[in-house]
């Protein structure tokens, strides 16, 4: 496998506040921020923080699909050499994917529950979010882009077996997540979903017959989540969740990457031991 390693190796670019869904668990909610970086600061950000080494950028929000120029910066991306990936609730998904599917290499979608119902009730989608999950990954499969499944694990499907819905989608990578409070995000409207360490340990447990099939969960809780992502706001800063408290770098593109992510708490020997090295490319 290709040298990855590097603080740089995998960034995961929240490039627009606002989304069409209402999560109540979501992390990031960026409150009070106004206004996003242009199409030339973007593509400026995404130029200056590409390395010698294989590097893979995420487009996440908010819900990055709401972004009219997202197809132009994944495009701008890829030649740069950069593995890319959408993470989406796939709402506004399949007009992005027929414009980009040859230079998008994964897309990422958010279900979190098999049960239309559940799903309603965490504020993803108006009862049709399962339905419309299932349509983007047949979608995915057919054009050759790299599926992902992102499941945050929170106190209304902590019991739940989602065994069927992952065979029946059959994603690449399972990334199942311990619905994490951060101060300053989702404070306020996460604590009914909150859950234990063991909870979340006996999701995993209930789904690890998949892995015979290569459709194991790949899991995080809180304490593997904290410090182990590189990620960016709809600003171009860099942010962290230290201590389940929010806190932004100066601007990227004005202080330098090196000072900007000394800002944030990072710990790459965290990345690694989550799973966050693999052979994206």
């Amino acid at each position: 496998m290709t040298d990855i390693r590097g603080p740089l190796s995998a960034i995961n670019f929240h490039c627009i506040r606002p989304c069409n869904a209402h999560c109540h668990f979501c992390f990031a909610t960026f409150p009070g921020l106004v206004g996003q970086l242009s199409t030339a600061e973007a593509k400026r950000l995404i130029e200056v923080l590409r390395r010698p080494y294989p590097q893979k950028i995420t487009f996440a929000g908010g819900e990055p699909t709401l972004r009219r120029d997202l197809a132009e910066l994944i495009r701008f991306a890829k030649g740069l050499g950069y593995t890319t990936s959408v993470v989406t609730n796939g709402f506004r998904l399949e007009a992005v994917i027929d414009q980009v599917a040859d230079e998008l290499d994964w897309v990422g979608l958010s279900v979190d529950s098999a049960d239309e119902d559940v799903q309603r009730a965490l504020g993803r989608g108006p009862g049709d979010h399962v339905q419309n999950a299932i349509a983007l990954a047949m979608r995915c499969h057919a054009l050759g882009v790299r599926l992902k499944i992102n499941s945050v694990v929170t106190a209304l499907n902590a019991d739940e077996d989602m065994s069927d819905f992952i065979r029946l989608v059959r994603p690449e990578r399972w990334k199942v997540f311990q619905v994490l409070r951060v101060v300053g995000q989702n404070d306020g409207s996460v604590e009914p979903l909150l859950i234990e360490d063991r909870a979340f340990a006996g999701f995993v447990a209930r789904h690890a017959h998949l892995e015979a099939e290569g459709l194991g969960p790949v899991a995080e809780s809180n304490d593997a989540m904290t410090d182990s992502y590189v990620m960016i706001d709809p600003k171009g800063r860099f942010y962290g969740d230290t201590n389940g408290v929010h806190r932004e770098s100066g601007p990227i593109l004005q202080v330098g990457v090196a000072q900007a992510l000394r800002d944030v708490g990072f710990e790459f020997d965290k990345l690694v031991a989550r799973g966050g090295i693999y052979q994206w490319a």
